[in-house]
């Protein structure tokens, strides 16, 4: 009984031998010979990381996520050669001279974040961090790892880019992202990169807000307007932005971005979300060396450039004479603007939009808005007793506009 019991120990012994060995082969393999091509030299799919298993407090899963996502975040050191005008005599300026302006040129140094967006070295970051005047883009990796970069193309209207690194045999996996339509407010968000150059920083907050509009000053001077971003608690600093902001799955949920005048609110930082993401990433992966929408970061809503009025009995008495229904007076044509190249003055009525009846001031601003730049378009005008048609082409709403009409309806 007792060698029966033995040899069945033994056969069973054998048995689990047998199996763990055929695992730990199948394992052995899957890890090992990945990086061999498949049937017709098909490359092999690069993933994001697993999932970090463990682990039920909210700590640890962020804990995990950093862990998941790290790896492939980025620092990009950036140099930017640029022209400046300065007075050719800088000493005529205290003697209340007008001194002429000559070209200077400019070598600036910036740093920004990025993370692994495909298996081929194209990397996602802003387009504010590489702009226009980029000479040279070192990426750093998290294992030290220092490879020159290019920019591979660009949307500053989006203020997306994608930079590529070629030949880096240790690239880190692509990231994995989350559909930001399923976002919640008050869910963890987690921003990674590097802020005033410290590698590897990590801020927790939450999502706080979704469809924010920004302006933003440019380099131009001129307030450039993002639409449709996140809002986070997650404190973005200098050197943030273009790194991920990622759920506690360790997904990008958006493209870190900006944050708000800290002098005017605190915790207050915003994020490209990643369906924009994903969308503006497909497109510039299709059009190499080109930068798309150079000039493209305005409000996209139409402008005619009028101040109008509802018609009212005060003022059908300052018309003079306007006694038909509806329209909407002109009080103010703007210099300069589509309504003053199309011969407009204040004192005419604006009845029609291409034939559609516009009978309120609200509803000429959204009529307009809701065109494209660029469109034309053709008012039936009442002007000192005369109608008339007018061609126009609507030109681009200021940014300035576009904000103040959010705020009176908001």
């Amino acid at each position: 009984m007792k060698s029966r019991t033995s040899v069945f120990g033994m056969a069973v012994v054998g048995l689990i031998g047998a199996i763990i060995g055929s695992f730990s082969m199948m394992l052995y393999a899957s890890t090992h010979f990945a990086g061999i091509a498949g049937p017709g030299n098909t490359p092999p799919a690069v993933q994001a990381a697993p999932i970090v298993a463990g682990g039920t407090t909210d700590q640890d899963r962020i804990i995990n996520a950093v862990k998941r996502v790290e790896p492939s975040v980025v620092a990009l050191q950036v140099t930017v050669n640029g022209v400046q005008y300065v007075p050719a005599d800088p000493l005529s300026q205290f003697f209340g001279g007008n001194s002429p302006m000559q070209r200077q040129r400019v070598i600036e140094r910036a740093s920004g974040s990025g993370f692994v967006y495909s298996r081929d070295g194209l990397i996602i970051t802003n387009a504010h961090v590489v702009p226009r005047g980029t000479s040279q883009i070192m990426v750093v990796f998290s294992n030290g790892d220092r490879v020159k970069g290019h920019v591979f193309s660009a949307n500053p209207a989006i203020d997306l880019a994608l930079v590529k690194v070629d030949n880096y045999a240790k690239l880190p996996p692509p990231v994995e992202f989350a559909d930001s339509s399923k976002v919640q407010a008050g869910q963890w968000a987690i921003a990674i990169g590097e802020p005033q150059g410290l590698q590897r920083s990590v801020t927790v907050g939450v999502v706080s807000g979704f469809n924010r509009d920004e302006p933003v000053p440019g380099d131009d001077q001129q307030l450039h307007l993002f639409r449709g971003l996140l809002q986070t608690s997650a404190p973005i600093n200098p050197g943030n932005s273009g790194g991920p902001l990622v759920d506690y799955d360790g997904r990008v949920i958006g493209v870190n971005q900006l944050t708000a005048n800290p002098a005017a609110a605190q915790g207050i930082g915003f994020a490209i979300p990643s369906g924009t993401v994903t969308q503006t990433a497909a497109q510039l992966v299709k059009t190499p060396g080109q930068t798309v929408n150079a000039n493209g970061t305005g409000t996209g809503k139409g402008f005619l450039g009028v101040i109008p009025v509802d018609i009212t009995n005060n003022v059908r008495t300052q018309l003079g004479g306007y006694h038909d229904q509806g329209g909407v007076a002109v009080q103010q044509v703007n210099d300069g603007t589509p309504a003053a190249q199309a011969g407009l003055e204040p004192g005419d009525v604006i009845q029609t939009i291409n034939g559609k009846p516009v009978n309120s001031a609200s509803e000429l601003v959204s009529t307009v808005s809701g065109m494209k730049p660029g469109a034309q378009v053709t008012l039936r005008v009442w002007s000192q007793g005369i109608k008339k048609n007018v061609q126009a082409t609507l030109g681009e709403q200021p940014v300035q506009t576009y904000l103040q009409n959010q705020q009176q309806n908001p």
